[in-house]
């Protein structure tokens, strides 16, 4: 297991190098980057976008009227004005230089600063990742506890009218879109139309340190209630079904025929032997939700409920060209799958030590 886990580990560095090579090259190639933005903003005269060049910045947008520069927008801008924007966001270099530097600065944990936020990306990320968190974790921790018991009692009651009904009300969870549902709970409990008994907006309330402690825990759940639920009624599907189809097939084979011939109840043949085995392929999901704890893919759940998350975070990068906030949480995040995915494989021998990585070629 050992020679494995190190193998892994060593295919981590090619892996992020492949993954930040062809994201870097799909991101350059698309069109409206930082000079652009920030010529836009020049354009509009805006004193915050000027003060970033120099003093001089505004002045030069209204005099100058002719420019021989490539960027779309960049007419009537000074070619030194431009050439100060290329330094400053790096873009004197040719791309296969900008890159070389992102690996290094990568490689030693340093991911820079935002283009637009005048803060480093560490700190941006340090400071959305507490919404996000809160959002991935208690809706996964939700699903997995709810699933995968349904799951197991769907696959008892295979055929019976429990697992008919229960199948209905999961098929059309899963049918009705996280933000629609949300848009619904905002309207019948959040002072839409009907019931005001949630707050709308942000993760606590404006006097949250004023709060005891048993009032921040009550605060922060009263909070996330409406935003958890909208996320988690469209996420049973997938796992309940999954679990009960990996424990009906679990129990059709002759183990648990042999077992219940030598008398075992039910309970004890379910949970003494079909659940480790059958649990094999739960785990395998393990690491896309442990994932999905720190990106949640809940951008328009954050959007709805006014909660800045790393989802909100990535959409805004996404659309100012922020690069180093682009890879940055590219480069954290992937490592983080990696890193979770290898955990995933020991996980599978402590289930089941039948298990060996190490004939692995």
């Amino acid at each position: 297991m050992l020679a494995y886990i190190i193998r892994r580990l060593l295919l981590i560095v090619p892996t992020l190098l492949g993954i930040l090579t062809l994201n870097f090259v799909i991101i350059q190639a698309a069109p409206g980057g930082p000079v652009e933005q920030m010529i836009a903003q020049l354009e509009g005269i805006e004193g915050g976008a000027a003060a970033r060049i120099g003093s001089g910045a505004q002045s030069e947008v209204r005099t100058n009227t002719s420019s021989n520069s490539n960027y779309r927008g960049a007419q009537g801008l000074d070619p030194e004005l431009i050439a100060k924007i290329e330094k400053m966001y790096g873009f004197d270099k040719p791309a296969w230089e900008r890159f070389l530097i992102m690996v290094k600065s990568y490689f030693t944990l340093d991911f820079g600063e935002s283009f637009f936020r005048d803060k480093s990306v560490v700190d941006l990320v340090l400071e959305k990742m507490p919404v996000s968190i809160s959002l991935g974790l208690w809706s996964t921790l939700l699903v997995y506890l709810i699933s995968i018991p349904l799951g197991i009692r769907k696959a008892i009651k295979n055929g019976e009218s429990f697992d008919i009904w229960t199948s209905t009300i999961v098929i059309i969870g899963n049918a009705i879109p996280s933000f629609l549902f949300a848009i619904f709970l905002i309207v019948v409990f959040a002072g839409g139309t009907y019931l005001n008994w949630f707050p709308l907006r942000g993760l606590t309330s404006p006097n949250f340190d004023e709060l005891s402690l048993m009032g921040k825990i009550l605060d922060y759940f009263w909070h996330l209630a409406l935003p958890i639920t909208a996320l988690v009624i469209g996420s049973f599907a997938t796992l309940t079904m999954l679990t009960k189809n990996s424990f009906l097939d679990e129990i059709g084979k002759q183990y648990v025929v042999t077992a219940r011939a030598k008398g075992l109840t039910e309970t004890q043949v379910l949970y003494g032997h079909v659940f480790r085995n059958a649990m094999l392929i739960i785990i395998a999901g393990i690491p896309g939700a442990l994932v999905s704890i720190f990106f949640t893919g809940a951008f328009l759940i954050e959007v709805i409920f006014s909660l800045d998350g790393l989802g909100l975070l990535g959409f805004e990068s996404i659309l100012s060209r922020d690069y180093p906030v682009i890879f940055g949480t590219l480069f954290i995040f992937t490592l983080i799958s990696l890193v979770v995915g290898l955990i995933s494989d020991v996980t599978y021998t402590l289930v089941d030590p039948r298990i060996d990585f190490e004939s692995r070629g």
